[in-house]
């Protein structure tokens, strides 16, 4: 597919480029400096300026802090908003069961759902797509990594879903089809994923003014996947399980970002370490 036109006119690619940024940054940087050194070569710029420029320090590009819920913090909120009727709780549900990225939840369909076998397949990701002097668009396109997967459910989510398709049918029969989005609004057309953001926290601010002190704390609605992630590793799954879930290109890359989430780790390691040289396994 020719994708010239788009690409001049927006400088992205394709949704997988816009939404991964980082990796659209450094193929762009590498072709820059490479086109930058020829130049200099053959003498149309004095110097290479990209000689000059300097990457970020580490400390610089490192993760953003996250914030997970633990079990019981994640338990009262999502039981505030089930008796309370909430129109997103059943996605939330699934953000925090699954550990899927909010693009992701947002283009799931229903065809997507496995009852039988209790599976979620995420397929792709919507997101919003800003062009100077056009605005935003909402595009759908491949997952982060550019690769599908899928997520066992739990009995009480995959029930959840079943119960959630019901609620769209009753609205109208299209919106529970094979081919319509999961969690479309009234027309069936993808969520804005900024106002889902938005709605999650003015609803967690409200469950706090119900709750009071026994409310958890304020979180964004991606820390929800955090939330599932720490869980998983700190209850002693294998890290390959979660990096598969949470669509990581390799568990590296879900160790580095979540480590620090799971306390004592350094500890056991050296407590296991002395009962070997001992000789108590």
């Amino acid at each position: 597919m020719d994708r010239g036109p788009d690409l001049e006119r927006t400088g992205r690619q394709d949704h997988q480029a816009a939404l991964d940024s980082r990796r659209g940054r450094s193929a762009t940087s590498t072709i820059l400096k490479a086109a930058l050194r020829e130049a200099a070569a053959q003498g149309l710029l004095a110097t290479n300026p990209a000689d000059k420029a300097k990457p970020p320090a580490a400390r610089e590009a490192k993760a953003p802090e996250i914030h997970p819920w633990t079990a019981p913090q994640l338990s009262t909120f999502l039981a505030w908003a089930d008796e309370r009727g909430r129109t997103d709780a059943v996605a939330w549900r699934v953000l925090a069961y699954t550990g899927a990225r909010r693009g992701e939840v947002l283009a799931l369909r229903w065809r997507d759902l496995d009852v039988d076998g209790g599976r979620l397949s995420v397929r792709r990701s919507v997101g919003l797509i800003r062009t100077k002097g056009e605005g935003a668009e909402l595009v759908e396109g491949p997952t982060k990594s550019g690769r599908e997967r899928a997520v066992d459910l739990d009995p009480q989510t995959n029930a959840a879903l079943r119960g959630w398709r019901v609620a769209r049918a009753g609205l109208d029969l299209r919106l529970a089809r094979d081919e319509a989005l999961m969690f479309g609004d009234p027309e069936g057309t993808h969520q804005r994923p900024e106002r889902f953001s938005r709605r999650f926290s003015e609803q967690l601010a409200r469950c706090r003014r119900d709750l009071g002190d026994t409310a958890p704390p304020m979180i964004r609605v991606h820390d929800l996947r955090h939330t599932h992630a720490s869980l998983m590793l700190r209850a002693g799954v294998p890290v390959k399980v979660v990096s598969e879930r949470l669509g990581h290109s390799t568990p590296m890359i879900t160790m580095q970002v979540y480590a620090h989430t799971v306390p004592g780790t350094q500890a056991e390691a050296a407590a296991k370490f002395a009962a070997l040289v001992r000789g108590r396994p």
